[in-house]
């Protein structure tokens, strides 16, 4: 990671620290396992990409970010999130919101990579057809993600539960869909400007 920037370097190292201290005595170890198991595979690679395609500095602090939601939920497990618990009771909903929160930046923080990705990639304008093949692509990852879910329900059984997180929720799959295009679209609407001012600097 010597080749990436300091900023990536920072938060590789903090996260890092994050990652051990979440796997130290977690609810349940292969929950927490299959929870941060995409950190194992994204982190690689963008150390792996450092150099030849290093990342806007927002982009680098929320995959950061949704790297802790990760370890968190799998540390508790999404059903037993201890901040979760307190919304859930000041709210009075009738299960614990974190895994919601979950799926909100799994498509909050993929909208922004695709973004960077297309626009960086292809003569893709900042406006028109982008904010449509985003949310395509971070509706695609939010199906992919729960087929991935089937297959370890299929395949576990009653030991995938807390992977699942669904809580008895019979739409939680659909839930978990909607959120991410929730995500995806705010990020985008929310986050555009600044996103393009750190494209041009990186293009400068």
């Amino acid at each position: 990671m010597t080749d990436s920037p300091p900023l990536g370097q920072s938060l590789l190292a903090i996260g890092a620290v994050a990652l051990v201290i979440s796997g130290i005595a977690p609810y349940s170890r292969s929950t927490w396992l299959m929870e941060v198991f995409p950190i194992f595979l994204v982190v690689p690679l963008l150390i792996f990409t450092a150099r030849r395609f290093p990342l806007t500095p927002m982009l680098y602090v929320l995959i950061f970010v949704h790297a802790l939601i990760l370890m968190i939920g799998g540390h508790w497990t999404y059903a037993r999130v201890p901040l979760g618990d307190w919304v859930e009771q000041l709210l009075g909903l009738a299960r614990n919101p974190y895994d919601r929160l979950g799926h909100l930046a799994q498509g909050f923080v993929p909208a922004i990579a695709a973004r960077e990705i297309l626009r960086r990639k292809t003569a893709l304008s900042a406006d028109g057809w982008l904010f449509v093949l985003v949310c395509a692509v971070c509706l695609a990852i939010s199906a992919s993600y729960e087929f991935i879910e089937w297959w370890t329900a299929v395949a576990l059984g009653a030991g995938a539960t807390d992977f699942l997180g669904t809580q008895g929720d019979p739409w939680d799959t659909q839930w978990d869909m909607l959120c991410a295009l929730i995500g995806s679209i705010v990020a985008q609407v929310t986050l555009r400007q600044r996103h393009e001012r750190q494209l041009a600097e990186i293009a400068r």
